[in-house]
């Protein structure tokens, strides 16, 4: 099939002939109302009788919902507002007895926003300081962030295959019973080895309590002091409680297996030794480790059971992968700040803190969190996913979380016991998220004009249907209009007109740089702006006269815009 017409002339609306089906009708009359704002071209509406006049554009809710991060210019009164809701939040939180000291810290893009400590490090000692963002907190269970990560760089590395390679591939004696598998067939073996049979028990889903793995090895605690080879003994004669990747189930033994067997079949070295070399140092996180030491132990808020009564500060054995590590809170909002990826030094590419920060799968009901990820609980508050790891061991309780699309991050240490009748972390956020996104929706854009706009400038058409002008604005940014007969006067004049800010190369992103309604109803039939929002405009070469003739909208699924001469004349 040959090209489309790209520079035809153009002639008077009524000498064209155009024979018109019924769909064809609808599709020029919804173009005809909404095109004054966006491309919907790939939208498929209800049919409509053609001599139906709309007379109402109505918006509802308003967009975008998830406004995008840009820079913010401080202070900002609803920002500040929601902090010093968090601040007396944490603050009624303390108990004397059950719960004397808590430190937490906020990160916005790469800034700390703000950092509360409350309470008193030592319950024992009367002339006891507060706590501040260097006091050293056990942080528990958010000690499986870094096996994760270990993982991930891995990966990253190219030193592991794939997340979703089977454990056997890096431990070929282990086997455990399956006796839940839903693949078996009546004559299989009880026991799991490495078939194409089974569903794999990979590494993706021992990181995120896919693993079907008992949550502790047969007949130990956290203190027990096997080693890895002793660990996959026991589990010879042991069960997995749910097949694997159908069901969230708490694990710390898969955790540990991962980080040990990962560090000494693939790195050579320790998990711990690993992660010291590449992370905590990568980052500077000088007060982040797995030994108490006694300059440590000096730097301890002390941690205490319900009852008051100090708790011991022990160490774990073989689970230490799954829950030994101490930190403070401005160690945390440096690593918040990498998993963001709005750190200095790079810790992983983009693309992979994105798989990494992705939710894996939907929890039964009765999990503690709606979603599980690597290594993450995730829930939603409004609308946006609130990715968080939680720990609680003996005298301390801790939480990391993030709203990545806010790039947003909240850590609370705390020594003592988590309040069991308020949820401080979703309490928290329902103060920042609607503040920071609010934040985000009124700051003004800055938009990226092209090298040279002269190319990009001119009039378009979209089947001799539609029409528009680019045209440069002040600060050489391009602005893009519909004109002719089909520009609908009941959609609000300031939808009528989009701006587009350069990428690269030739490709443009749309931009509205107020808030718009998310979808605009007319009669029995509606359009989503929101989905408009951000497609990106891709205009092709440029000609032997120095400008692109068109551009298409992959995203919107469609293509052959076209460069027309000049202004068409429209006849009566």
């Amino acid at each position: 099939m040959g090209p489309e017409c790209i520079c035809c002339p153009l002639q008077p609306l009524s000498k064209m002939k155009m024979k018109w089906t019924m769909l064809g009708m609808v599709v020029f009359f919804l173009i005809s109302v909404v095109m004054t704002c966006c491309f919907i071209w790939q939208y498929r509406m209800p049919k409509l009788k053609t001599e139906v006049v709309v007379k109402e554009v109505t918006a509802e809710e308003m967009c975008p919902r998830f406004p995008e991060p840009v820079t913010l210019k401080h202070p900002i009164t609803s920002l500040r507002v929601a902090l010093e809701k968090i601040d007396v939040l944490l603050k009624s939180s303390l108990h004397t007895t059950k719960l004397p000291a808590i430190s937490a810290i906020v990160v916005l893009n790469d800034s700390v926003l703000w950092n509360g400590n409350f309470g008193k490090k030592n319950i024992s000692d009367p002339s006891s300081s507060t706590p501040n963002e260097y006091t050293v907190y056990r942080i528990a269970s958010l000690s499986k962030i870094f096996p994760t990560l270990m993982l991930y760089k891995l990966w990253e590395n190219g030193q592991v295959d794939s997340l979703d390679d089977p454990l056997e591939k890096y431990a070929d004696n282990f086997t455990i019973k399956d006796p839940l598998g839903k693949s078996k067939g009546a004559s299989s073996s009880s026991v799991r080895t490495l078939s194409s049979h089974f569903p794999a028990l990979s590494l993706r889903r021992m990181a995120s309590q896919l693993s079907g793995l008992p949550r502790r090895l047969r007949s130990t605690n956290l203190l027990w002091s096997g080693d890895t080879q002793s660990a996959l003994k026991l589990l010879q004669d042991d069960v997995l409680v749910a097949d694997p990747g159908t069901r969230c189930h708490y694990s710390n033994v898969a955790f540990s297996l991962l980080a040990n067997i990962l560090a000494q079949t693939v790195t050579g070295t320790d998990f711990e030794s690993w992660v010291s070399d590449n992370i905590l140092e990568r980052l500077s996180m000088q007060n982040t480790g797995f030994s108490f030491t006694p300059a440590i132990q000096r730097q301890m808020a002390l941690g205490v059971y319900s009852n008051g009564q100090p708790a011991p500060l022990y160490n774990l054995g073989w689970y230490r992968p799954a829950g030994q590590m101490y930190s403070t809170t401005a160690d945390m909002a440096k690593l918040m700040m990498a998993l963001l990826g709005v750190h200095g030094k790079t810790l992983l590419r983009q693309d992979t803190l994105n798989t990494m920060l992705t939710p894996v799968l939907r929890c039964h009901h009765g999990y503690f969190a709606n979603s599980t990820g690597t290594p993450w609980e995730i829930n939603e508050q409004f609308g946006y996913d609130v990715v968080r790891k939680d720990g609680d061991l003996d005298g301390y309780a801790a939480t990391l979380s993030l709203v990545p699309r806010l790039r947003l991050g909240l850590v609370v240490l705390m020594a003592g016991v988590r309040p069991a009748d308020q949820e401080l972390v979703s309490q928290a956020y329902s103060y920042l998220i609607p503040a920071v996104a609010n934040a985000y929706r009124d700051a003004q854009q800055t938009l990226r004009p092209p090298p040279d706009p002269a190319p990009y400038i001119g009039f378009f058409t979209y089947r001799n249907m539609t029409f528009y002008e680019i045209k440069v604005d002040s600060d050489g940014v391009l602005v893009m209009q519909q004109f002719g007969p089909q520009v609908d006067t009941t959609v609000p004049s300031n939808y009528r007109t989009i701006r587009l800010d350069y990428l690269q190369d030739r490709v443009f992103r749309v931009v509205f740089e107020s808030l718009y309604p998310c979808k605009l109803k007319f009669n029995s039939a509606s359009v989503s702006l929101e989905a408009q929002d951000r497609q990106l405009f891709n205009f092709y070469v440029f000609s032997k006269k120095g400008v692109s003739p068109g551009f298409d909208s992959p995203g919107l699924n469609t293509y052959k815009v076209t460069r027309i001469a000049g202004r068409p004349y429209f006849g009566s």
